[in-house]
Parts: structure tokens; sequence; C-alpha cells
């Protein structure tokens, strides 16, 4: 067996044990999670990982949502619409169900000593480790850019993010599991080295669906696929309306041979409740013309009441702005606090 099959399996039994115990003892966990502030939060983001966020939420875990501002930064050259990004982030996650009562919403660059962090941090990494990290590799490849510092020490920063707050769950897919990996790892470096400041945390695999765009590609706004949270009803019909299926009237669920066809039937399920053969068997003959009436009339009546509190929210600029303004001033109480405690294990307090 290979040393990552081991390293997965191990992840894997650590996530089912803390999954089984989370509904007994909320009260341990803290949770770290976050996007990177790029655009508009689509259905993608909803059904794989804010509903989830809003479960754990409410089952009483603690939880704190980075908003990786300067994360943009790593493979773009522009911080033109950050703003409106980050504004716009912030009401989609209140819309969905998020609780700023409940939970801290932040910014990256409000937060100096989650950022300082960083020097001690990277002391405990290697760059072979940092290039062998397969999420570097990817990005830098689909940006196209050189590889910059700040991109190589992506990982590191997101282990800033994590261990900042003494986060101990992070839900992540597969994928991402080398970067809970490397916190894990700068986390024990640092206890073994200085003092014993950090928890281990652990990479928590939800079982969030895989969400297709309406092509069959992942869902991305870059691809033009992606039904944002924002879009009106009129929007995603239009969306939907325009979205490839093939010259086959009888409609089946085949993802591998017909992909456009499967990523709607996948869409009204995931909105619906039902399996896509269900829905296939259901519609049948009656062609894409019919699917995509069902699959628009699906999302739209999914998304209704979440586009009503949308819509409230956006009404109230200085209540999005006061959300982010009190989870920032909270923050750095937190990452103050923790600076000081390295600082103090490292016997650089002067």
């Amino acid at each position: 067996m290979s040393r990552q099959s081991d390293t997965y399996l191990a992840s894997k039994q650590r996530s089912d044990e803390v999954l089984a115990d989370i509904s007994q003892h909320p009260e341990k966990y803290i949770m770290l999670t976050g996007d990177r502030p790029t655009g508009r939060l689509h259905m993608g983001h909803y059904f794989g990982t804010i509903k989830e966020r809003v479960r754990l939420q409410d089952e009483g875990i603690t939880t704190r949502i980075v908003i990786a501002d300067y994360q943009v930064i790593t493979d773009r050259d522009t911080t033109e619409h950050i703003q409106d990004n980050v504004y716009n982030m912030v009401i989609d996650y209140l819309a969905a169900g998020i609780n700023p009562e409940k939970t801290l919403i932040f910014t990256h660059s409000a937060i100096p000593a989650l950022n300082q962090l960083m020097l001690p941090f990277l002391s405990l990494v290697s760059e072979a480790e940092l290039l062998r990290n397969p999420t570097v590799k990817s990005e830098q490849q689909a940006s196209g850019h050189a590889l910059t510092g700040l991109l190589l020490t992506y990982p590191v920063h997101q282990a800033c993010d994590i261990l900042f707050c003494k986060g101990n769950i992070v839900p992540v897919g597969k994928d991402q599991l080398p970067h809970i990996e490397q916190t894990r790892q700068i986390a024990r470096r640092f206890n073994e080295r200085y003092a014993s400041v950090f928890p281990e945390p652990i990479g928590l695999l939800t079982k969030s669906p895989e969400i297709p765009g309406l092509d069959g590609r992942k869902m991305s706004k870059s691809y033009g696929n992606a039904i944002s949270l924002s879009f009106t009803e009129e929007e995603t019909a239009k969306l939907i309306k325009k979205s490839k299926t093939d010259s086959e009237r009888l409609i089946t669920f085949d993802k591998e041979n017909r992909p456009g066809v499967a990523a709607l039937l996948t869409t009204a399920a995931l909105c619906t409740g039902r399996t896509e053969e269900d829905i296939a068997d259901e519609i049948g003959n009656a062609g894409a013309g019919a699917l995509k009436a069902y699959v628009t009339e699906s999302v739209n009546a999914y998304l209704a009441p979440l586009r009503e509190r949308r819509a409230e929210l956006a009404q109230n600029p200085d209540y999005i702005k006061e959300v982010l303004h009190e989870g920032n001033r909270r923050a750095n109480e937190i990452a103050n606090q923790t600076l000081d405690e390295v600082r103090e294990a490292m016997n650089m307090v002067y």
C-alpha cells in the first residue's frame, strides 16, 4: 500500500471518529472554513460547502469563516472588484443561513496577527515540502502565471488561518487533505520545538455531493455554467435554457455519454430530493425542453426563500458592514491572544 493511501486511510479514520462524536460533544470543536472572494457564490458552493457549514453551526460547533482576500492575489493580478465581492459574499452567507451571532466572519487583510504567524511557520517547512503540495501545482498551472512566493507558501498561509483560532476541524474534500496534513505538521513541529500551543486539526471528510456545472464540467463562473445565488428567476431560466444537451429525445441519466443532460438532472435532484433516474423516468420522451422547464422550476422554487432573504439583506449595506467589522474585531482579539502565546513560547516577549 502506498504512503499516500496510508495517509488517506488515517485521515478518513480520524474524520469518521469526529463525525460520530460531533453530535454528542459539539463544544469540543472549533471549525475553520472559508472562501476566496473571486466572484459571486453559486449553487456549487451552496450544496458543496455552505449547506454543511450551516448544519454544523446549528449543531453548536464554534464556527469561523475566513473570507480569504489576500489569497485572491496568489494567482490574479488585480483586486479591482474585491470589495464588492467581499460584501456580496457576506450577503450570500447570511441569506444561506450563516448566523453572525453564532459564526464569526472575517477577512484576511484585517487580521495582522494572523498573517504574522507566517514568519515562525515558514521556518517549520522546507521548500521541497511546499513544492510537493498538489494544490500549489494545480493552482499554478491553472493560472498560467509564474510560481509566486505567495502561491508557493499558500499552504502555510492556510495553516495560519486554521491555527490562529485553534481550529481543530476543517471540512474538506479528499483533494484538500494535503493542506490539512501540512497544517498538522506545522502544529506538531511548533509544539515539539517550542511549547504546546496548537491543536493538530482534523480534516472533516464531509459527504458533499459533486455539483456539475450546467454543461457537465465543474461548476465555475469562468465557464459560464454556474447558477449564482444572486441570480433572479429570469437569469436562472435564461442560463438553463441555453445549456447544451443532445439530439436524443428520451431523457436518461448517463454522466459519461450525456454530460449536459446528466448535469441538469443532478441539479434538479439536489433541489427536489429526488434521484436523477426518477426524474429522467418521469420526463421520458418529453425531451430536453421539458427537462429544462422542470430544472428551472425546481431551482427557482428551492432558491426562492434564500433569494428573498438576500434581497432584504442587500437593502441594508450598513448591517453587512457591521457584521464584517464585528467579525474582524473578534478575530483580531483571538489572533492577538494566539500571537502572544507564540511569542511567549519562542522567548520573544521583551
